[in-house]
């Protein structure tokens, strides 16, 4: 469910080669002229054997930068080439435009190479990996696994506590180009017997007391644990599931899923705060999961279906999971979330970072914006 307070608006020449002389730096400027004295320096005094690969690249950068011929040709004559560089490779380099003095030089290099062992053949070029779309019957098992652990995601969740930071952001313009900060809260969530509790701590780095969840300023969110993923996947929202495709998310192969809720079966509230005026949302969006395991590590949602006379809109969140440590178990749980909205054209945009999962104990202290290494995310190999 999110909340959202209306924000207010406030105001608010080429260069001239290996020269003695002093350079003219011309519309390129010193900066340009330097980095090609440092290219051609480099080439001349520092590498003085080149493999064919490093002759071809000092060429074609020569004529892209239009050096002199006459200067270019004078450090092939001071180079020695660690390879064979053969008649094939001086013809490329003319066609990439080498002057008669470079030329003139390339030849002698392959005269004098003529002993040495041919240069390696390039390194193949990478080749993107081929995803192969299930068939129908297997992407309609992917669909109803992924339901099964979204069903019985909550009851495997443990008792446990963390810290919530979010960071508000809003950009009255509505051009999303001027954003500015507007609000920093930290909160203690805990997590106990199915049901979240949110206990502010800070705001804009100064500890609090008795501030509720519910009346921190901005859009905020909750049903991050399970609630939302639960909704999308019960039988009485009825959800309309496509298997987009399969894919890669930090790494991990993932079946990608792409899901829509229409406004009659859903259960996806957003509410004006100022107004106390609350509509139920239709929404769609994508779910990214793991291949091996079903687990959900990503979901986004967008609204729709919003009424005309409604101030907020074009709601949209990103919830991202990963592996988290508790007490030496690990579970997937929230790692982070960014929610964005408009109310007229003032843009709001809040991301939130979930740190510091530990054990729920009576006696669990509170940390202020401390990392604690031990319980980062976990990550698994692909």
């Amino acid at each position: 469910m999110i909340d959202q307070r209306r924000s207010s608006v406030r105001r608010w020449r080429k260069p001239p080669g290996l020269r003695r002389a002093r350079p003219d730096f011309g519309p390129l400027g010193p900066v340009v002229w330097f980095a090609v004295f440092l290219a051609i320096a480099a080439s001349a005094y520092a590498q003085r054997t080149m493999s064919v690969a490093q002759v071809t690249a000092f060429v074609k950068s020569s004529v892209e930068e239009k050096l002199s011929d006459k200067e270019v040709a004078e450090v092939l004559r001071k180079t020695q080439v660690s390879e064979r560089l053969d008649d094939a490779a001086v013809a490329q380099m003319q066609a990439l435009g080498a002057g008669r003095q470079t030329l003139a030089a390339l030849r002698d290099l392959a005269r004098e190479s003529a002993g040495l062992a041919a240069a390696a053949p390039p390194a193949p070029k990478p080749v993107p990996p081929v995803y192969l779309l299930p068939g129908a019957a297997e992407q309609g098992r992917i669909i109803a696994a992924v339901r099964e652990y979204a069903l019985n995601y909550t009851g495997n969740l443990p008792n446990f506590i963390c810290t919530q930071i979010t960071r508000q952001q809003i950009d009255p313009s509505g051009t999303g180009t001027g954003w500015r900060s507007e609000n920093k809260y930290q909160e203690q969530l805990t997590y106990f017997e199915h049901h979240e509790q949110y206990h502010v701590v800070m705001i804009n780095n100064e500890l609090v007391s008795q501030r509720e969840h519910s009346q921190l300023a901005g859009a905020i969110s909750e049903g991050e644990f399970g609630s939302m993923l639960y909704e999308i996947f019960a039988p009485q929202t009825d959800a309309e599931f496509q298997y987009e495709r399969p894919g890669k998310l930090d790494g991990r192969l993932m079946n990608v899923i792409d899901y829509h809720v229409p406004q009659p079966r859903s259960h996806y509230q957003i509410e004006e705060r100022n107004s106390r005026r609350r509509i139920i949302a239709g929404y769609h969006g994508r779910i990214w999961a793991n291949q091996q395991t079903n687990q959900v590590m990503r979901i986004t949602l967008e609204c729709e279906e919003i009424p005309a006379d409604f101030p907020i809109k074009d709601v949209a969140l990103d919830m991202w999971y990963d592996v988290i440590q508790i007490a030496g178990q690990e579970y997937v749980l929230p790692l982070k979330w960014e929610l964005k909205s408009r109310e007229g054209k003032v843009l709001s945009w809040n991301t939130a970072e979930l740190t510091l999962y530990r054990k729920y104990s009576t006696d669990a202290t509170i940390r202020f914006d401390q990392a604690d290494p031990a319980q980062q995310p976990v990550k698994k190999k692909p």
